[in-house]
């Protein structure tokens, strides 16, 4: 076990990181618990009641959070004709097809999220095994893969998260900066679990929503009690 900073020790003896708590508080407590010089990203895990094993219960999706990431998204678009213009257009970063393939084959990774056109797909698939462990390879069911263009690099330039649940059940998501203060990061958490109810597989027997916690990068988790949810999204 790696043995933890003097500094996370005390901010860990300030709180009962057993109590499980409302969204509000969990979302204060890791706010407050920030300690370290930069601008930390506020992450959610989620366990669900889900056996990821089974493809009728796995959980996938994606949601633009209304206050966006707080950080600079570079996206790569994957197109040909007259979607590369309106690529160039919605501010994508990258534009080409095999161009940037063969870069990529060639180790060049300097873009954080990629959009393709379905009629390019049979290229993008060649490079499959390169981008998918990387969470890069573009994909149909997080419109990623789609001939409104324009639309996925808004999204993604938005701060659109995509995320799937694990081999273990959770689903963990970014859900901003510590500088956003409490009331923004509850509006983004808010989006995020919507999103995860209505993504319940009809497959998903017993509790849904088992266990949430709230977090830094370099803090500690805050419990949150799931009945909270409901109350969450009036």
């Amino acid at each position: 076990m790696r043995k933890r900073s003097k500094k996370y020790r005390e901010i860990k003896s300030r709180f009962d990181l057993q109590e499980r708590m409302d969204f509000a508080a969990a979302v204060a407590a890791a706010v407050e618990s920030s300690y370290v010089r930069f601008d930390e990203t506020v992450d959610i895990a989620t366990k669900l009641g889900v056996d990821p094993r089974h493809a009728d219960q796995m959980v996938r999706g994606s949601v633009v959070l209304p206050h966006g990431l707080g950080k600079e998204v570079k996206v790569l678009v994957f197109a040909k004709g007259e979607k590369e213009k309106e690529a160039q257009e919605a501010g994508a970063d990258y534009v080409g097809n095999d161009d940037l393939i063969e870069k990529i084959k060639g180790g060049w990774f300097d873009f954080d999220k990629a959009v393709a056109t379905p009629d390019v797909m049979g290229s993008v698939g060649k490079i499959g095994k390169i981008l998918g462990p990387r969470g890069l390879m573009p994909n149909a069911k997080t419109g990623t893969v789609t001939f409104d263009v324009s639309r996925a690099v808004n999204e993604l330039k938005a701060g659109k998260v995509d995320f799937r649940v694990d081999k273990t059940g959770i689903v963990h998501a970014p859900m901003g900066k510590v500088s956003f203060g409490s009331e923004k990061l509850i509006d983004n958490v808010r989006a995020f679990m919507d999103t995860v109810l209505r993504l319940k597989p009809a497959a998903s027997k017993g509790t849904y929503l088992r266990s949430i916690a709230v977090s830094t990068t370099m803090g500690p988790g805050f419990k949150v009690d799931p009945v909270f949810v409901k109350e969450l999204l009036k």
